[in-house]
């Protein structure tokens, strides 16, 4: 199920301000090759979170080769970091390259590992967490995100509404788990949450 009709979608394409070339790239390579990066509409939604509450510690969960990450680094204040968790060295090892070609290398740290351990490491507090964990994880992240996030910061989940399997019946098991942490959230008395149809659904958690 489309989330936007294909129309929107260029629309919105059509109104993106201009990227630099490694964004293109890894654009280019995540279409041929089939991988689930964010995409630039929500790249540079993560952008403008970030710039809005002036974030300086930022953690990417599931960071793949960087693509989101980089967006995050691109608008993290001075002095700011983002730290980059990926399972795959050669995809971490192409983040660096990326990050390196893009000049943003300073603002980034690169973990090797699971995310969610990775994430269970870290004390914060953060400013942004970015949750692109594999979709099981995702309950799990929202108790962890909530003890390590600073009042006023922002938990931003990715592909929530999950091709629009959410509102078919008999969801299967990774749906069950992305429609349980949505209702959480929804539920949640210290967080604030909004769901937006953009792309694969994203939610917006602030942190009271």
């Amino acid at each position: 199920m489309l989330i936007t009709p294909p129309e929107i979608e260029v629309y919105l394409d059509n109104l993106l301000a201009k990227r630099h070339p490694v964004f293109l790239e890894m654009e280019a390579r995540a279409a041929r090759e089939d991988f689930p990066a964010i995409g630039p509409q929500v790249g540079s939604l993560l952008e403008l979170l970030v710039r809005s509450v002036g974030a300086k510690q930022v953690i990417d969960l599931g960071s793949g080769y960087g693509y989101s990450a980089l967006w995050l680094a691109k608008a993290v204040a001075p002095q700011g970091r983002v730290i980059l968790t990926e399972a795959s060295e050669v995809n971490l090892c192409d983040a660096k390259r990326y990050f390196e070609r893009a000049g943003l290398i300073a603002s980034a740290e690169f973990r090797l590992g699971n995310a969610v351990d990775i994430f269970k490491q870290e004390t914060g507090p953060f400013d942004i967490i970015f949750n692109d964990v594999d979709k099981e994880d995702y309950c799990e992240v929202i108790t962890l995100a909530f003890e390590r996030l600073r009042p006023g910061g922002l938990l931003i989940t990715d592909n929530t509404l999950w091709y629009g399997e959410v509102v078919k019946a008999d969801p299967d098991e990774t749906t069950e788990a992305i429609l349980r942490h949505n209702r959480i959230l929804a539920e949640h008395e210290g967080f604030v949450t909004t769901q937006l149809p953009l792309r694969d659904g994203v939610s917006i958690s602030l942190k009271l």
